[in-house]
């Protein structure tokens, strides 16, 4: 739990914490929600502020806007940790809020990362949002209609924040580099073209761009004049090339994760975590690099090794409580597994031959022995009729059909002998002899 100031400015505070806006003119982006005569604008310029979820990547401005909002409608703002801060304290809060509130002053608590809280500690903030006694603003980086309690969401409105855009972001630069916050009071030399490098690199992340920025120009060199020049070489070396060799949303993105693919497909542990490294090193999502992993454990192992998934959703989901840089041995460990387990393909064909089938015949109907009927009527109409209930056979098997006539005897799945597939295989084997046995 942390007290602040809106107008708290420490000596040697990040570069981003510096140019932090105080209100909303000097606030970018976000214009579908704070832009002239738009909803939030409305709400915070009228004093009519009411809980909220802000939903939206990071460094778009969620934490900004909540300090914001605290000043524009004169609040007492608290911060909580979901690392930190437990039902106690939580609590203790609550009650000096409700005090404020007998004074006439408002407080609106800011929960930063608000899907990491767990359920009991959400649920302590709900009476207190109930009565009034605080407006909570939560932000959080995940879909809140998964990862925020339902009696809490309902008592929230939910505002989605967008990535930045390139334009946005070079707004934000050229205020540092004049603002007496920023680097006004020093003359900074720095090149359009050298900018946009940077806010390319930030990818729709203020923070990073501030934070980028800050690194440049501290690293950059002093001139007679006492300027600083900023070069395109101490951007690279500031960058470790980063901007300059990987573009997140360009060719280069697809071509190096097709290279991942490619290598572990191709058994190669040493290729994959070369390519690995360098989509890390260039500031990949690494939440983008599990989902690809965990896609491949499906498609190109399958069955060959049912471990491969679980290795792949673990890692995805430590990626997700650590984040970089901790999470890179993660992934690297899920790169090498995927690279050294079997290999089959078999999961991926069989959907693929399905899929034709399902988009040109898509009114094929069900078969009526495995409709379900749970009214008289349907009943009447034959539905579920000859149906053959599995538990109770001896082998646990019967003979009756479950594609739709036209497609009868269609074979989509076709197990490899790779590793545990193997053993799908025989027991696929056992099945059919038993039901052309039977069958006959």
């Amino acid at each position: 739990m942390e007290q602040t100031s809106i107008f708290e400015n420490p000596l040697n505070e990040p570069l981003a914490s510096r140019m932090r806006p105080v209100n909303l003119d000097e606030f970018v982006g976000q214009e579908h929600l704070i832009g002239k005569d738009k909803l939030l604008r409305k709400i915070i310029e009228s004093d009519n502020v009411s809980s909220m979820i802000f939903w939206g990547p990071p460094g778009v401005g969620k934490t900004t806007l909540a300090k914001i909002i605290a000043n524009e409608t004169k609040s007492e703002f608290i911060t909580f940790s979901a690392v930190t801060s437990g039902i106690k304290e939580i609590k203790k809060v609550m009650e000096e809020a409700e005090a404020n509130k007998r004074l006439g002053v408002k407080t609106i608590v800011f929960v930063d990362e608000i899907h990491r809280f767990n359920k009991a500690q959400q649920d302590a903030f709900l009476p207190f949002v109930e009565k009034g006694s605080i407006v909570l603003i939560g932000a959080t980086t995940e879909n809140p209609s998964f990862e925020i309690n339902n009696a809490l969401l309902s008592r929230c409105r939910v505002f989605v924040l967008k990535e930045l855009t390139s334009d946005d972001i070079l707004v934000i630069l050229k205020r540092a580099i004049t603002d007496e916050r920023g680097f006004g009071k020093e003359k900074v030399i720095i090149e359009d073209n050298l900018l946009n490098i940077v806010a390319s690199y930030a990818n729709g992340d203020a923070r990073s761009a501030l934070s980028a920025l800050d690194m440049i120009v501290t690293n950059s060199n002093v001139l007679d004049d006492g300027s600083i020049k900023v070069t395109k070489e101490i951007i690279e070396e500031c960058l470790t090339k980063k901007t300059l060799l990987y573009d997140k949303n360009g060719e280069e993105h697809y071509n190096i994760i097709s290279a991942l693919h490619k290598s572990m497909r191709n058994s190669d542990p040493d290729a994959a975590i070369y390519w690995l490294a360098r989509m890390i090193e260039a500031g990949e999502d690494p939440l983008y690099i599990a989902r690809r992993i965990t896609r491949f454990a499906s498609e190109d192992i399958g069955l060959a090794d049912t471990n491969a998934l679980n290795v792949a959703i673990n890692v995805y989901h430590a990626c997700h409580f650590i984040g970089y840089p901790e999470c890179n041995v993660h992934l690297t460990e899920a790169v090498i597994y995927m690279s050294l387990a079997p290999k089959s393909n078999a999961c991926y064909t069989a959907y693929m031959k399905a899929s034709v089938d399902a988009k040109k015949m898509l009114r094929e109907p069900v078969p009526l022995n495995i409709r379900n009927a749970p009214t008289k009527l349907m009943k009447d109409l034959h539905y579920g009729e000859g149906y053959q209930y599995a538990h109770d056979t001896k082998d646990k098997l019967t003979t009756m059909e479950c594609l739709p006539p036209s497609l009868k005897d269609k074979v989509y799945y076709e197990p490899t002998t790779e590793g545990k597939e193997v053993r799908f295989k025989e027991r696929l084997e056992q099945i059919k002899e038993w039901k052309k046995k039977h069958s006959s």
